[in-house]
């Protein structure tokens, strides 16, 4: 548990185990809190690395700032030059999944195996209008939660955990309601606005592993079937009856795939 400092700004990161690293980016209202349950799976047999985002968690807030996702793609590459890491797994989920695709076509010499799951190459204007009612609810945190949480979920996990959700919602109204994480998560959506790497997904040629959800209501599966049929070495991985937080509606499922993928040390098999 560690900070270290880029260009003013304070960036925090965690690191367990050893082997070969594994670096986990957040989705947009995430932070290397939520992947407390899998620290121990994820850091058997690698170094796991968890890193904040700029206004995520514990990193510096860039309060008053506009900015989009080509910072956060530094601060992935100061990780990496911090820690001395090289031929990383880099594994990214919902807004970490776009800073992931990001970095690859900026910096994929530092990049072993590549993992996107529920995650997009562009932000549609279908996606962007999302955004903009999440906005247009954040300084309500009854409206926002209504607003971005229940879509997050596939309806049948939602309804048979209703209880689960409903203990949530009450630890996620105070968080709602604090203007320094509503103030970030506004520009965090708004840093995503201009994403557009359609054109570069070609140039990505590292082993890719890309995985949607049957009933992903915030990333649909035809935004990862675009990026598998424009990466030239991924695969496409189809998680059934799950919503868009595929890691908490199936976790054993969610962990298999990524472990596999990125432990793996055969890419082809001769027959």
């Amino acid at each position: 548990m560690a900070f270290f400092e880029l260009e003013g700004s304070e960036i925090y990161y965690e690191s367990y185990g050893s082997g070969k690293p594994l670096i986990l980016l957040n989705g947009i209202m995430m932070s290397t809190l939520s992947w407390k349950p899998f620290i121990e799976p994820f850091s058997a047999a690698n170094q796991l690395i968890l890193v904040d985002l700029l206004d995520q968690g514990k990193s510096s807030k860039l309060d008053g700032q506009v900015y989009n996702q080509d910072i956060q793609v530094e601060v992935v590459k100061a990780l990496c030059d911090h820690l001395k890491l090289k031929d990383v797994a880099l594994f990214g989920i919902s807004y970490g999944g776009e800073v992931a695709l990001k970095f690859a076509v900026k910096y994929q010499s530092y990049i072993e195996r590549l993992l996107i799951f529920n995650s997009t190459a562009k932000t549609s204007s279908w996606l962007m209008e999302v955004g903009n009612a999440w906005n247009r609810c954040a300084h309500d945190p009854e409206g926002y939660y209504a607003t971005t949480i229940p879509v997050i979920y596939s309806a049948k996990f939602y309804t048979d955990h209703i209880e689960w959700m409903e203990r949530r919602k009450a630890i996620l109204l105070g968080v709602f309601a604090n203007p320094v994480f509503i103030n970030a998560m506004i520009r965090l959506t708004n840093s995503a606005n201009d994403l557009d790497v359609r054109d570069r997904l070609s140039t990505i040629t590292v082993p890719t592993l890309v995985v949607g959800c049957e009933h992903d209501f915030v990333t649909p599966l035809p935004e990862q079937e675009y990026l598998v049929k424009h990466i030239p070495h991924a695969s496409l991985m189809i998680i059934p009856d799950s919503g868009h937080a595929s890691m908490y509606e199936k976790p054993l499922l969610f962990s298999s795939l990524v472990l596999g993928f990125v432990n793996n040390t055969k890419t082809d098999y001769v027959i």
